[in-house]
């Protein structure tokens, strides 16, 4: 088996130290690494520098996806801690109390039938177990679940972030400044450098922006759990398209204007595009997506990538890896920990171009 498809070739060790635990003081105030894909460059710069580092002309595409508290602490009747996240679809639209699926971690499995009493006066009864960690729950105490969420929930940090008491922060910085959309359980972290004075910049360069919205679930941060990268499949996920983004993207195609998303979930959603609309002409529409990106998969649309830091062995390291080069990207990780870059969610970011 090539190393491109061997699971174990996407590691790397990092000192815990280098995993940020909060945001920059300022929104844009991370580093950047930039690499050309050809191998000619790469540049040390600052979040602050990428409307003069994106190539003129470009359509910049963003993911306004918003995080909901999905995040549920609670105590089983015995006194046992479980934690609870919601993954089932969330968001305006989806508003029941009734028959949700959770990522479940108690210190003993979760049995059917147990009262969760959930911290800040809600409860969970657990209607089946689905499989390990994961279940399918009925909630109580509130009119519906975005009342409850909004009484009992908790930003869904990754566990990498230790938890601490700074709940206020991490709903505001944990979220795009650009977030409308209710609806994921994970941020799209690439887009948490994005401030407004960013955008004002990218405006003065003449450089567009188009939204689309890829609602993040748990597809996006499961562990991979197979040795062949082309045995795993990324869970399906909700995606809008507007007819002013399709415009937008259309127009970028055919004037050969370069298109740059900004994280890995805009990625799957524009080259699923390119996958259903192979003659072009992109239509507004609302569908799932469970492209799964690894070495091998010819980019149609995406020119370039804004991304973070990802972790060791993941899909999204395997999904920047096909997109600029394994070695290219192992590469650069491992200037970045020599220069002590912060790395994961709350950490700096990569330009790929």
């Amino acid at each position: 088996m090539s190393l491109e498809y061997e699971l174990d070739s996407y590691d790397f060790e990092l000192p815990a130290e280098l995993i940020a635990q909060h945001p920059p003081e300022q929104r844009h105030g991370g580093r950047l690494l930039v690499t050309r894909r050809d191998g000619s460059s790469s540049l040390d710069a600052q979040i602050t520098d990428l409307p003069r580092l994106l190539p003129s002309g470009s359509v910049i595409v963003v993911n306004n996806t918003k995080v909901v508290p999905a995040r549920l602490l609670g105590h089983k009747p015995s006194g046992g801690r479980v934690e609870l996240l919601l993954t089932s679809p969330l968001g305006d639209t989806h508003d029941r109390m009734d028959d949700h699926l959770v990522i479940t971690k108690s210190n003993k499995p979760l049995r059917e039938g147990q009262t969760i009493a959930i911290e800040g006066g809600a409860s969970a009864i657990i209607r089946s177990i689905v499989g390990p960690g994961r279940a399918l729950v009925d909630l109580q105490g509130a009119e519906s679940l975005s009342a409850l969420l909004e009484q009992c929930g908790r930003v869904p940090l990754p566990p990498y972030i230790r938890q601490g008491t700074e709940q206020r922060q991490d709903r505001q910085r944990y979220q795009c400044t650009y977030a409308s959309k209710p609806g994921a359980v994970a941020a799209p972290t690439a887009g948490l450098h994005i401030s407004q004075s960013v955008i004002e910049g990218l405006e003065q360069a003449e450089i567009d922006i188009a939204a689309l919205t890829l609602h993040v679930g748990p597809g996006t941060f499961l562990p991979v759990r197979v040795d062949d990268l082309r045995d795993h499949r990324v869970l399906s996920e909700r995606y809008e398209i507007s007819s002013q983004t399709a415009q937008r993207l259309n127009m970028a195609v055919q004037q050969g204007r370069p298109i740059v998303a900004v994280g890995t979930t805009c990625v799957r959603v524009l080259e699923t595009l390119a996958q259903s609309y192979p003659r072009g002409e992109i239509q507004a529409h609302k569908d799932t997506t469970s492209l799964t990106i690894r070495p091998g998969h010819e980019f149609a649309l995406v020119n370039g990538l804004l991304s973070n830091f990802h972790l060791p062995k993941s899909s999204l390291l395997v999904l920047v890896s096909a997109f600029a080069g394994r070695q290219r990207v192992l590469r650069a990780y491992r200037h970045a920990i020599e220069e002590r870059y912060r790395f994961y969610s709350y950490g700096d970011a990569t330009l790929w171009l």
